[in-house]
């Protein structure tokens, strides 16, 4: 599943910009890691978004005295990019000592440089300290925990295979792991993650479901595409009539990457994770 990019930012020496450059955004084509999932941009079986938080957004206000806040930037599945997430992170780092009039100022700038990286607009939510706790409250989720199963695991690139489901027994539920493991495609470095799956349909084999998502664990490919392939694994392998994937990265760099992919419709709000 290795997919390296060598002319990305990420995983080299770097200058840490401190002056606004909205040229530091990397965009990458979604359409690259969909070909392996015989997923065709034209015709996705999934909606979807990608949920950012942002925890280190600090700028100057017009009398030089920071400010700061943390954001939450969501990208549709349809927009044909991804934005590459060390580039993200230098060019949040570039408002560090620019001077903007207020944060409103800030949010739009941000909206409108990440909708331009993504090709298509971007919601961007910032929020003032004093509104930390009303936004970015963590939760449970909620279902059943798989992670307690007793389970011989012997694979750790993705393996599809070892998804069973029951045709004779239809069941309406959501399973969830905190074990979920993947890693950079540029550095090789861990990205962890809590995943639910809710679905309905033929029961899933929970054995069988905790052993495939362990399977991830040496699996070099970016957040959205882990989760785009979990999707289309349950879908092919499982056949249910609905289903949602949705998974919560621990945050790296200040930032943590949050993709959903659903059959149906994406929940009005993401759930921020304990671990995040």
């Amino acid at each position: 599943m290795t997919d390296h990019h060598p002319d990305l930012p990420l995983g080299q020496q770097v200058d840490y910009p401190d002056q606004y450059d909205p040229g530091q955004l990397y965009s990458i084509e979604r359409s690259k890691g969909r070909e392996q999932l015989e997923i065709a941009d034209t015709a996705l079986p999934f909606v979807g978004e990608d949920l950012w938080t942002a925890y280190e957004i600090s700028w100057l206000n017009l009398r030089g005295k920071p400010q700061v806040a943390c954001g939450e930037f969501h990208f549709r599945a349809s927009s044909p990019n991804i934005v590459e997430s060390k580039s993200l992170k230098l060019y949040l780092n570039s408002f560090n000592q620019s001077r903007f009039e207020d944060l409103e100022t800030v949010r739009e700038l941000i909206q409108q440089d990440l909708s331009a990286a993504s090709g298509e607009k971007v919601r961007v939510a910032l929020y003032a300290p004093e509104q930390w706790a009303q936004h970015l409250t963590p939760v449970h989720f909620h279902g059943d925990c798989i992670d307690g199963l007793d389970v011989a695991v012997e694979h750790y690139l993705p393996a599809p295979e070892l998804l069973v489901a029951d045709a004779g027994r239809h069941i309406e539920e959501t399973l969830y792991s905190h074990l979920l493991r993947s890693r950079c495609p540029v550095t090789g470095q861990p990205d962890w993650a809590s995943v639910a799956i809710s679905y309905a349909g033929p029961a899933i084999e929970r054995e069988s479901l905790l052993k495939y998502l362990v399977s991830y664990r040496e699996n070099d490919e970016f957040h959205e595409q882990c989760v785009e392939r979990i999707f289309s694994d349950l879908q092919k392998r499982c056949g249910p009539q609905s289903l949602t994937v949705n998974a919560r990265y621990l945050r790296r760099g200040g930032l943590d990457i949050n993709p959903i992919r659903s059959s149906s419709a994406v929940p009005s709000r993401s759930l921020r994770g304990f671990r995040q």
